[in-house]
């Protein structure tokens, strides 16, 4: 099984990993926990018009900061108080890599690392790749660690050079928290706030729920 690391462009028509860890990745795959369908919107206007339709709850940020007018943030924390049958959410990055990508489309970070590993392997015909969304088209730190310790799940195929150098770089678990932490999406989110946010996120295999985006729906891959 050939394992590859890309940045925002998906290019395998196999199986694609979307990886956003601070936050959306971890935020959706929390939710899943209660409410079982959830929409991803490129744009606040329509999720905004979706919302009546579907008796959806609304969760987004544009820059870290709260939508005005939604239900909760990005935060894997507050949507922990949701439950419900649909969630419509909006994000910066993690939403847009979702649409463009072109193969089976899974989400992970760290608190499903594993999971979704196993998952994607289970699947696959010859491919996993992993996505890093990255901030508004730049390098993020935490996309590149967080698809390292998914792709640790994956040692044992075919890794690329991306893949092998991402899958290093997250042998010092200390040294990862504090790149981590130290970045300037975390950086952004304590200043708005959401600082608890970040340490929620690095937290290792705290969720067994693989989410899968299809037909423009995100449920929980059985």
């Amino acid at each position: 099984m050939q394992v590859s690391l890309s940045f925002e462009r998906s290019l395998s028509k196999d199986v694609a990993i979307m990886v956003d860890v601070l936050r959306a990745s971890t935020t959706i795959t929390v939710a899943l926990e209660k409410i079982p369908n959830i929409i991803p919107t490129l744009e606040i206007e329509e999720a905004l018009a979706l919302a009546p339709e579907h008796q959806a709850f609304l969760a987004g940020e544009r820059g870290g900061a709260t939508i005005e007018g939604f239900d909760v943030g990005n935060s894997p924390l507050e949507i922990q108080e949701l439950e419900g049958e649909t969630l419509i959410i909006t994000t910066s990055n993690g939403t847009r890599i979702l649409e463009g990508i072109r193969g089976r489309a899974m989400i992970g970070s760290f608190i499903n690392a594993r999971a979704v590993a196993n998952k994607a392997l289970q699947v696959a015909t010859n491919h996993v790749e992993v996505v890093m969304a990255g901030v508004r088209g730049n390098f993020a730190i935490e996309d590149f660690l967080g698809a390292g310790e998914i792709i640790s799940h994956l040692q044992d195929e075919e890794l690329d050079e991306m893949a092998q150098a991402a899958c290093l770089a997250i042998e010092n678990q200390e040294k990862v928290d504090q790149a981590v932490k130290g970045s300037r999406s975390a950086q952004n989110l304590k200043k708005l706030g959401f600082g608890k946010d970040v340490e929620f996120c690095l937290q290792r295999d705290k969720s067994q729920l693989v989410p899968e985006f299809k037909d423009g729906l995100i449920r929980i891959l059985e």
